[in-house]
């Protein structure tokens, strides 16, 4: 929707990439996709259903031999997983707080390389972003401070900061390890309950695991487990018109497991489902 306004905004146009055989961004499909027009290639790491995790080492390559801006939209993928973004190649990467990095909500973060900042103009100023230099002239910072708000919420800033310290404190590597073997057991098991189907796409995965149940509704599915004491969300098009519209699906089912989960705690899940389908 962001990238909606914007076109209508300023006539810019957005072109979709599709997916290659894995449901995952096809590069081959960006490579071809790229003439004088393109200004800025934009992906989500992680979708917020399907399982996997795009290719973004590869798009940043893309972007870098084209001489095209990249910005990454990190929020289901920072804190499951390494995020590196020198390797990625990414000019620009934007993150939330609450999601696998476990922080507040209403937190986040912006990255942004520093030979791209002086290129790029937040969407309004206040007196953290410039200065007044005179009646009729301001001067906007020259260093990432541009894209900070003078308001803000230093309460909720510790608490991300805490948050980013207790994920650095497990590291990042030992947590996509627990987080991809949680996930592969769950899918396992899902996949050996009649009328349970994985929806997972992709050649790498992460530990967002979506799937349906023939014949029964999300929304009652959720509000059953949730009885039991167990929690699920609901993804619907409404998240990810793109990937629902082109699968066929109103919505999916999606069962995230953390580091802090255990493989009993996926058992009773799975056992727990099996018996209202």
């Amino acid at each position: 929707m962001a990238f909606l306004q914007v076109a209508r905004k300023t006539g810019a146009t957005i072109e979709v990439i599709p997916n290659d055989e894995f449901g995952q961004i096809s590069i081959a499909g960006l490579r071809q996709a790229i003439d004088e027009r393109v200004k800025l290639i934009a992906i989500t790491h992680v979708p917020t259903n399907g399982g996997l995790v795009n290719p973004a080492v590869e798009v940043g390559k893309v972007a870098k031999e084209a001489g095209i801006l990249y910005l990454l939209d990190a929020c289901q993928s920072v804190g499951q997983m390494p995020i590196d973004v020198h390797e990625i190649g990414c000019d620009m990467l934007s993150a939330t707080g609450r999601k696998y990095l476990r922080g507040p909500r209403g937190t986040g973060f912006l990255y942004v390389r520093e030979g791209v900042i002086l290129q790029l103009e937040p969407p309004f100023l206040d007196m953290q972003a410039a200065e007044w230099v005179s009646r009729d002239t301001f001067k906007i910072r020259s260093d990432a401070r541009r894209f900070e708000n003078w308001e803000t919420n230093y309460a909720g800033k510790i608490g991300l900061g805490v948050a980013v310290d207790y994920a650095l404190s497990w590291g990042l590597a030992a947590i996509e390890r627990r987080i991809r073997v949680l996930a592969e057991t769950l899918r396992d098991q899902l996949n050996d309950i009649n009328g349970v189907k994985v929806q997972d796409l992709g050649q790498q995965k992460c530990g967002i695991v979506s799937f349906t149940v023939e014949g029964k509704e999300p929304s009652k599915i959720k509000r059953l487990l949730s009885q039991e004491k167990i929690n699920i969300s609901v993804s619907s098009a409404q998240g990810t018109r793109l990937d629902m519209d082109a699968r066929g699906f109103m919505s999916v089912l999606r069962a995230s497991v953390h580091y802090y989960n255990t493989e009993a705690e996926v058992e009773r899940f799975c056992t727990t489902l099996a018996s209202l389908v």
